[in-house]
């Protein structure tokens, strides 16, 4: 459990605040362990990087948790709710101006992450902070999507290179992002990764119709949702980063529809995907730490799988959740390229990977000249070797 991890008290006291549904066992322990917390900055620094602030403020306050934390900590997790509830609404207004365009067009968008969980189970108060606004949408009317916003003033990220253009809708998980008015939106077309996207394609259209400010949007089911959120967070801990934030949208989602997740259709559709040992992993931390009840032919699967360096890289990552140098660059760049079906769209991707446009050298390696950005290319051949590298 939480209090026999090698972990500090501030760490401890945000893993424990990282929830919506307390008992009164769990509020009475995290009152006893607020008096001996001796480093609030660190603690307030940890939130702000796990993505959680707004969150710990609100129970901190909600369970009257608050006294004794220095006012400069109090002011700081504050604002910190306040500015996220800001950008939420911003984003919730935004997205309505995307919902039109796409209606006109009769494109179905299934809203996802942030968006989709701070209005579904968060409560639409600011505690779930988020950048970006994620959609999915089919392959088929994704680039056709991409159009209308470029139409309508939105403006692309660059692609790497011209072969990318060709397969920009078959590799990665998203098209280049489109910035408006200080609003990113992504649009994701394969969300399980590989060649069959029987799952992706099972959220989409199982996806439930709500209104977002008076136009039709869709939300994930739940328990195909929070299967595509361990995905999600395992492709982050394979680049080396993790936040405390993704782990808490797994123990929200449970916490609102607890028996329409956790059952043995949750178990198929892990198989499906390839992902039963990637979804044991991330259940664990959920029953041993946050103490989620699991159905006991839940907790067999996670026991089954059970891996001690995986527990022991989620207690690194509470206190170094991001920028931590990928451990494997290699095998990351062949998990990516085998996800992209068709050997000859590999080929593409590898030489757009190889020779990207001279824009993206230019910003790559901070060359102010274009003469001067060739003589970085011979460094790019080296990719190749990340192919066969064991």
């Amino acid at each position: 459990m939480i209090s026999a991890l090698k972990i500090r008290g501030e760490e401890n006291l945000l893993l424990r605040l990282c929830r919506l549904e307390f008992t009164a066992d769990q509020i009475s322990k995290i009152r006893t362990l607020i008096p001996v917390i001796t480093d609030w900055n660190y603690f307030r620094i940890l939130a702000n990087e796990h993505g959680v602030a707004a969150l710990v403020w609100h129970n901190l306050e909600k369970y009257q948790l608050n006294s004794g934390i220095p006012e400069e900590v109090v002011l700081f997790f504050r604002t910190a709710l306040l500015r996220s509830l800001s950008r939420n609404i911003f984003n919730t207004e935004s997205m309505s101006e995307v919902l039109r365009l796409f209606r006109t067009e009769n494109i179905k968008s299934v809203i996802l992450k942030g968006l989709a969980l701070e209005n579904s189970v968060y409560g639409n108060s600011g505690l779930r902070q988020m950048s970006d606004v994620d959609i999915l949408i089919n392959r088929e009317d994704c680039i056709k999507a991409r159009k209308i916003l470029i139409n309508n003033g939105y403006v692309s990220l660059p692609v790497k290179s011209i072969f990318h253009e060709l397969i920009i809708s078959h590799y990665g998980k998203h098209l280049p992002a489109l910035i408006k008015n200080g609003i990113s939106v992504e649009i994701h077309h394969n969300l399980f990764g590989g060649k069959n996207n029987e799952l992706t394609k099972m959220l989409y259209e199982s996806s439930n119709e709500v209104e977002i400010k008076a136009e039709r949007a869709w939300f994930p089911r739940p328990q195909i949702f929070f299967l595509y959120l361990v995905k999600h967070l395992s492709q982050h801990e394979m680049n080396n980063e993790s936040q405390l934030r993704l782990y808490t949208d797994l123990v929200v989602l449970i916490e609102k529809y607890n028996d329409e997740i956790l059952n043995d259709t949750l178990l198929k559709y892990a198989d499906e995907a390839g992902m039963s040992e990637i979804l044991a992993w991330h259940l664990e931390p959920l029953r041993d730490l946050w103490g989620v009840p699991f159905p006991e032919k839940l907790s067999h699967f996670v026991d089954k799988w059970h891996n001690q360096d995986f527990i022991n890289k989620f207690i690194f990552f509470i206190a170094s959740p991001k920028n931590n140098p990928p451990e494997d660059k290699p095998g990351f760049y062949r998990h990516i390229i085998s996800d992209i079906p068709g050997f000859h769209r590999k080929v593409l991707y590898v030489l757009g990977d190889l020779f990207p446009s001279v824009s993206f050298m230019k910003n790559r390696y901070s060359c102010n000249s274009t003469w001067k950005v060739f003589f970085y290319y011979p460094h790019r051949l080296g990719k190749i070797m990340w192919l066969f590298r064991k």
